[in-house]
């Protein structure tokens, strides 16, 4: 079968690999239908960071349907519709057991601890694998992943009924911030993005507005009101300092995106002004919210979306979202009905 494999930093491969065969006790066979690409498979591609494996297919957004149940699987069967957990969790270390499996002692993800959904086929641990509603489209089911990273840090910002949410970064998860609140949230929402084009599009999807990171701009747009909480996207320590500046007291910056450098931080700003910085890593129970929610969004997301039709198109599009040359939030690759 064909699958796309990351053999070190920069050396990404179509290549024909041998299909997985019956799948072991526990695990299930997923005949992939789509597949996304995610800014930590481009981080990954581009630095090396979580290589664990050498090679590995790639992917850990998507979606399929189920051709082959192991031993001791009883929930799931053949031909059912389903959207992956991409976290490879170990269920034994005490965040594990207290529930807290987004920051499991041992985690790993699908596509770096085991083989991917960037391949015809992908053999997942049952526990990992989740139906979804027979009538969505495969490109909006492979989304259910980031998602349900969105929701998780939607949740966590928690912002007050009424209360404005900037977001930082109209990339994807910040688009899908953005779209979560415009349904789950009654307060105004702001955009800043350095890519106008981009943030006017999420912007309009979301019935919010585009601002700058400045703090005259912001209370312009909220008539004089105050901005109290925000939601990082970028993971750019330069946008995160700016964020903190533009929040007046007695709120939350969420941090959600991934990124490099050092903040210079004095932490008696935010005492005095009672700023609370929140990181949101993965999800922990929101996959099957987010699974949940699919189908009310599924309109939005076909906007945000641009559809590839091949395994053989992944290795440019790497190249095409590294040079951001992309108007779209989420490239996702059909690979089979």
């Amino acid at each position: 079968m064909k699958a796309v494999r990351l053999h070190d930093a920069r050396d990404l491969r179509v290549e024909d690999v041998e299909r997985p065969g019956l799948p072991k006790a526990g695990h299930v066979i997923v005949d992939v239908r789509a597949a996304g690409i995610c800014g930590s498979d481009i981080h990954n591609f581009q630095t090396g960071q979580w290589i664990s494996r050498r090679p590995s297919t790639a992917g850990h957004e998507f979606c399929g349907r189920i051709s082959a149940v192991g031993e001791g699987v009883e929930a799931l069967a053949v031909g059912d519709l389903v959207a992956i957990d991409s976290r490879y969790y170990c269920g034994e270390c005490a965040a594990c057991t207290s529930g807290r499996t987004n920051v499991c002692e041992n985690l790993g993800f699908v596509g770096e601890v085991c083989d991917g959904g960037f391949a015809e086929q992908a053999e997942i641990p049952a526990r990992l694998v989740f139906r979804h509603d027979a009538a969505l489209a495969p490109s909006v089911a492979a989304m259910a992943e980031p998602l349900a990273v969105a929701l998780h840090a939607v949740k966590r910002l928690n912002a007050p009924s009424g209360e404005a949410v900037l977001v930082i970064g109209a990339g994807t998860i910040g688009g899908l911030c953005g779209l979560l609140l415009s349904h789950l949230h009654d307060g105004m929402l702001l955009f800043a993005d350095m890519n106008a084009e981009r943030a006017t599009m999420v912007a309009n999807a979301c019935k919010g507005a585009v601002t700058a990171l400045d703090k005259s701009e912001i209370r312009q747009a909220l008539n004089d009101g105050r901005l109290r909480f925000a939601i990082d996207a970028t993971g750019n320590v330069a946008a995160i300092a700016k964020g903190l500046d533009v929040l007046d007291g007695g709120g939350a910056l969420a941090l959600v995106g991934i990124g490099h450098g050092k903040l210079d931080l004095d932490p008696t700003t935010l005492v005095e002004r009672e700023i609370a910085l929140v990181g949101c890593h993965a999800y922990e129970r929101e996959l099957e919210e987010a699974i949940a929610l699919l189908p009310k969004l599924q309109e939005q997301l076909g906007t945000f979306s641009e559809i590839l039709g091949s395994l053989d198109d992944i290795p440019a599009a790497y190249n095409r979202l590294i040079e951001r040359r992309t108007t779209k939030l989420k490239t996702i690759i059909r690979v089979a009905d």
